[in-house]
């Protein structure tokens, strides 16, 4: 018997998973990914194929991620006939999808409505992948997408904010209530537009290590944070003219990018 003529499976809350089903807000969706027909599209989590179903009939091909075997199997099924569709079964938090578009010459665009509760660590996974994409469309619960935004001196602002805003321009798009959803969630959610973008980081990996100690006690000074993973912090600071006195928070972009030359070059000079 065709699963296309039984109930469609339960939204698992182990999975993090809401349908989309509001019909503006996939149009709204669908316009913002702006896609040709010369496309590649790479959807996350595309949970009853609301989503996919347009994808399929605007781009030249799809390409799905899901976790879940249930959906992955009901969307089998469900788009046997669409030569353009390709589903696999995967975990976004830690696939690589380099195999996988390998072969694309098009354009590939990301959009998906992320798990809620893995989607910062698939940002954090997509954004050592970026340059797989030309742009991503992506919908975050509302207030992860306040941090991914933040300014400087703000309280939202945090690791997240500083490593995305080191491997994307963000541009916040709209904001979904619960009721587009089914189940209804409790929060609303924000639909962001993150294209790549090349900085110059004198060692990426000592940028998100010395990031990611800086705020690793949000309440503590940016002394009392990185004296625990750096030797000579007191040098570091005065190379980089930045008050030690300071908050994590506090910090521009620049500042950090600063912050990660000099311990480069302190941490040359010792050995």
């Amino acid at each position: 018997m065709s699963r296309l003529h039984e109930k469609p499976p339960f939204a698992k809350k182990s999975f993090g998973q809401n349908f989309l089903s509001d019909r503006n807000i996939i149009d709204k969706i669908i316009d913002a990914a702006d896609l040709e027909s010369t496309d590649t599209v790479v959807e996350i989590g595309p949970g009853r194929g609301a989503l996919t179903e347009r994808f399929l009939d605007r781009a030249g091909k799809v390409i799905a991620a899901e976790l879940d075997r249930d959906l992955s199997s009901l969307l089998r099924e469900k788009f046997a006939d669409r030569s353009n569709f390709h589903i696999i079964d995967a975990d976004a938090v830690n696939f690589d999808f380099t195999a996988v578009l390998a072969s694309e010459d098009a354009p590939v665009k990301l959009v998906a409505n992320l798990p809620y509760n893995v989607s910062t660590a698939i940002l954090q996974s997509l954004a050592e992948q970026k340059n797989l994409f030309s742009e991503m469309v992506l919908m975050f619960q509302r207030e992860v997408a306040e941090r991914i935004t933040a300014k400087p001196r703000t309280s939202e602002r945090g690791f997240l904010t500083v490593l995305v805003e080191a491997n994307f321009e963000v541009e916040r798009l709209f904001d979904v209530p619960p009721a587009a959803f089914r189940p209804i969630p409790k929060v609303w959610s924000s639909v962001l537009r993150l294209k790549p973008r090349s900085i110059q980081i004198a060692d990426h990996d000592l940028f998100r290590k010395l990031v990611s100690a800086g705020f690793a006690h949000r309440r503590k000074t940016l002394q009392n944070n990185l004296k625990i993973e750096f030797s000579e912090p007191k040098r570091l600071f005065e190379a980089s003219r930045v008050d030690p006195a300071r908050r994590a928070e506090t910090l521009s972009l620049d500042e950090w990018i600063e912050l990660t030359a000099n311990a480069l070059q302190i941490r040359e000079t010792q050995n």
